[in-house]
């Protein structure tokens, strides 16, 4: 079986789950391309293990001192480039395109009758999740931005969609339950925020350890304040042995520190329909604290504070949904000698996987979905 795999490379938590699902795909024998878009290639890192991939100028955001810049997003896309990408993009080569919210691939995909699977935490939001600021527009965007006959989400809990949502991918090495952890020790990764502001909220709280990770830093100590340029796999490391976590709202840190059962600050990027979103979803399931404003007061109180009520742990999804893959999409492509079946894409089976989750404190989820989770 041949697959192009379509990666939303705008946040690096698209890229973790791609590298998941990588590994496991390469188990399996299958063989992938690779296609990134919405950050520039010359920002991509620590990208060998998906070998000669293609990039495309996509569809991105721009923020500004943890906000989203409506003006400067618009000017930093073309839509002229993007309908001439995915124009251009020969999809037919491939059984099937997966998408992680990536335009080029999904829409090439459409255009030319390639099966398309869209897999990623954004196509949860097609379901009644919890919601921050939902319009008709933000939901006409989460529809249409790549597209798929079949949309598999990805989030903390199903919220009643156990059929169309499925827990996290998850990117950690086999040695981070087994790491050990450093009293103290928080790992920052606040890359939308004004990086002078983070240093200055920070400096007064010397008897924490601070790892802080962000694009444009250098490597080099103050004090208690450690920073770090974007790095794969030390960025694993120092999150296995860190205590806490303080962040924005993205959904793969946050999952990964989740199931390392870290102790959790975000501060959504304001603007940010999904990272708004993320943040009442992690308030409603109890599972880590949020803010709207960054203080030093407010950090140091949520550090000296307790942890969140409610723990979880997730199983190895990736491994599942790719032997899924493999058994029935690869069979279709065997049993069809003219190739895979265009009107109908086997869907994925995630029930179970909600049966393998456990949720520490059942009693602790919002009405109706302990009941769910048990089921």
């Amino acid at each position: 079986m041949r697959l192009l795999y379509g990666v939303q490379a705008t946040g690096n938590g698209h890229i973790s789950r791609a590298r998941a699902m990588a590994a496991q795909l390469r188990h399996h024998g299958v063989k992938v391309d690779f296609l990134f878009s919405g950050r520039c290639r010359q920002a991509l890192f620590d990208m060998d293990c998906f070998g000669n991939f293609a990039w495309r100028r996509g569809l991105t955001f721009v923020s500004d001192a943890g906000k989203i810049n409506y003006w400067q997003s618009a000017r930093s896309n073309s839509l002229r480039q993007l309908w001439q990408d995915q124009q251009q993009l020969n999809t037919t080569p491939y059984d099937l395109v997966l998408t992680d919210f990536e335009p080029v691939t999904a829409w090439a995909a459409r255009r030319q009758g390639t099966p398309c699977i869209a897999l990623g935490h954004q196509y949860a939001f097609l379901r009644q999740i919890p919601k921050q600021h939902d319009s008709l527009l933000s939901r006409q965007i989460f529809r249409l931005f790549a597209p798929a006959k079949l949309q598999l989400g990805l989030h903390w809990h199903h919220f009643g969609a156990q059929n169309t949502i499925a827990p996290p991918i998850l990117d950690l090495p086999a040695t981070a339950h087994d790491t050990e952890v450093i009293p103290n020790k928080v790992l920052v990764y606040l890359p939308f925020e004004d990086q002078k502001l983070v240093y200055q909220l920070l400096k007064p709280l010397k008897w924490y350890q601070f790892v802080i990770f962000a694009p444009g830093l250098n490597r080099e100590d103050d004090g208690h304040l450690h920073f770090y340029p974007p790095c794969h796999q030390g960025f694993k490391q120092q999150l296995a042995s860190a205590d806490a976590v303080l962040s924005n709202a993205g959904f793969e840190l946050i999952s990964e520190a989740l199931q390392l059962k870290k102790k959790i600050l975000v501060k959504p990027l304001q603007g940010q329909m999904e990272q708004e979103s993320n943040a009442l979803a992690l308030e409603q399931l109890q599972l880590a604290h949020h803010c709207k404003t960054l203080s030093t007061e407010l950090i140091a109180n949520w550090l000296a504070g307790s942890r969140a009520l409610q723990q979880v742990r997730y199983p190895d999804v990736a491994a599942a949904l790719c032997a899924q893959l493999v058994s029935k999409v690869g069979l279709s492509v065997i049993n069809n000698s003219t190739g895979f079946n265009k009107t109908r894409i086997p869907g994925f089976e995630v029930t179970a996987l909600w049966q393998q989750s456990r949720f520490l404190r059942p009693d602790l989820l919002p009405k109706g979905l302990a009941e769910q989770t048990d089921a």
